[in-house]
């Protein structure tokens, strides 16, 4: 072929274009890369739990004694639960169970055999010694840290000592466990916040991208209640208590209060209700409120302590991909029913605050959920992209975080059965929850139903009495008291017992009550 120099020129033209247009499709290809990588990256997970406080401890809920800016903020660009629940206990220690539940995807009669001992106080911890000497035949395979890990997180905890799932506490990366009830930062809530800002540190020098899992657990507002002097100050408290009169900058008592719960619950000896420091056994209006200033003290706290870990999250440029949590392990009495601890299934006890605040979840949102602790392993898996373990009980609720659906579950159990057995029981669904109690053996049997959209608060035929309407300032309404002897409610309670049986059976509760068959 003979190459003319017109030709020659013509090629020397066009290679150039070529070279252009490849460079042109490998820019095109890398931003197609980039945006793949970018459509695959895992959401990080702020997971934050306190022990033992009650959902209308906070704004959000409806009480606003107590100053939580932090968490408002949380709420107020995310979604709240109204209707999450912890399921219950088959021990006085409530939140051993609700934390073994939250670990495994288990319901609460699924979690009795696990390994809860605590670990001797010299524990070294060494995750990759402890993961070895697991298999898929255990338990901890298919808990919350194991199966994150084999995702490709970085599994952090920080939480108090004991009292939950010490097969799944072995398998974190990163494992600081020491229950801070004091009020100097280096044993209270700060010691927690302190750890979690120490790692988010570390990682702003690592520059590392892999996703994390940071499970942030406050020993707070569990009792005892020992609050920093000035916060204590600022809610009208004393430590230790009780008061010989009233603060007036103390918060009120709440609506449901009693001097004393009208009939013997189950469990006598409980420390929960013999021996909190600063209460003991003393249920008067300056003991209770005292306790309650002593409470929300404590929570303030931990409120700024969360400010100070997410004040930290933003300076990495992660907030943006982490998927933020607030929860507690169950809720609390605190003078309510005249009870002070959780032990009970009153709503004040078994329900718990649920914030959920992260990538495309909707601002200012609520829904109710109808949730277990149970779920939120499933729920964590599926927000991740991770298999859910076929095995477990425990829902995803995502959609209800999209937006999709309100609820996962149209019924809702409670179980105590720590105390004298088969204990107490508990079914919601709709407006309508039964209670009913088998305890002392034999000597105590009662049953309650409540119209909870009518007595939102599970008032008692006492909480009309003159002297408590006094000290509440609520004057209840004729029908916000326990209506299961009511005639005009016989139909209704037939068929709650029968939901309850049902649902009894369904979790296979080792247990039954008196009247049932």
């Amino acid at each position: 072929m003979k190459y003319t120099r017109t030709s020659v020129q013509a090629g020397k033209e066009i290679i150039p274009a070529i070279i252009s247009l490849f460079s042109i499709l490998l820019m095109f290809l890398g931003i197609l890369l980039s945006c793949q990588k970018e459509e695959v990256k895992k959401p990080n997970i702020l997971f934050i739990i306190t022990d033992d406080q009650d959902a209308k401890t906070l704004g959000v809920y409806g009480d606003n004694d107590c100053d939580t800016p932090n968490i408002d903020k949380l709420a107020s660009e995310g979604l709240t639960l109204t209707s999450a629940y912890h399921m219950g206990s088959f021990r006085a220690a409530v939140c051993t169970p609700s934390r073994c539940m939250l670990m495994t995807g288990r319901n609460v009669w699924e979690t009795q055999n696990l390994n809860v001992n605590y670990p001797p106080l010299n524990y070294i911890h060494k995750m990759e010694e402890n993961y070895a000497k697991i298999s898929p035949k255990d338990p901890s395979y298919y808990s919350l840290p194991a199966l994150f890990k084999r995702a490709g997180y970085y599994t952090f905890r920080t939480c108090k000592r004991g009292n939950s799932y010490e097969g799944a506490n072995l398998l974190f990366d990163e494992r600081y466990d020491k229950t801070n009830r004091g009020s100097e930062d280096e044993n209270a809530s700060q010691w927690h916040s302190d750890k979690v800002i120490d790692y988010l540190d570390r990682r702003i020098d690592q520059s590392t991208d892999q996703p994390f899992l940071i499970y942030l657990g406050f020993s707070h507002p569990h009792d005892p209640r020992r609050g920093k002097p000035v916060l204590l100050e600022k809610y009208g408290a004393i430590y230790p208590g009780p008061p010989t009169t009233v603060n007036p900058r103390s918060p009120k008592l709440p609506v449901n209060y009693l001097p004393a719960h009208p009939f013997e619950e189950g469990h006598p000896d409980l420390r929960d209700e013999n021996s909190v420091e600063g209460v003991m056994k003393k249920r008067d209006e300056a003991t209770v409120r005292n306790e309650r200033g002593k409470e929300l003290a404590t929570i303030e706290d931990i409120d700024t302590q969360i400010g100070r870990v997410l004040k930290k999250l933003e300076a990495t440029g992660e907030l943006e991909n982490t998927y933020i949590f607030f929860v507690s392990d169950h809720g609390i009495a605190v003078g309510r029913h005249g009870l002070m601890g959780k032990q009970n299934l009153y709503e004040h006890s078994l329900k718990i605050p649920f914030i959920i605040k992260g990538p495309n979840i909707e601002s200012n949102r609520k829904a109710k959920g109808n949730i277990y602790l149970s779920d939120v392993l499933p729920t964590l898996c599926d927000l991740a992209s991770i298999d859910i373990p076929e095995s477990i009980y425990g829902k995803s609720f995502k959609s209800v975080i999209s937006g999709k659906t309100d609820t996962i579950r149209d019924v809702i159990n409670g179980v105590y059965s720590g105390g004298t057995k088969p204990g107490i029981r508990s079914v919601k669904k709709g407006d309508w929850k039964l209670i009913k109690y088998d305890v002392m053996n034999g000597k105590v049997q009662k049953t309650q139903l409540f119209n909870l959209k009518d007595n939102p608060n599970e008032l008692l035929i006492e909480h009309h009495d003159s002297k408590v309407i006094a000290l509440t300032g609520n004057r209840p309404k004729n029908n916000q008291v326990n209506l299961a002897d009511f005639p005009e409610y016989t139909e209704k309670r037939k068929e709650m017992e029968a939901l309850l049986l049902s649902e009894m059976k369904a979790l296979k509760d080792p247990f039954r009550f008196w009247d049932q068959k």
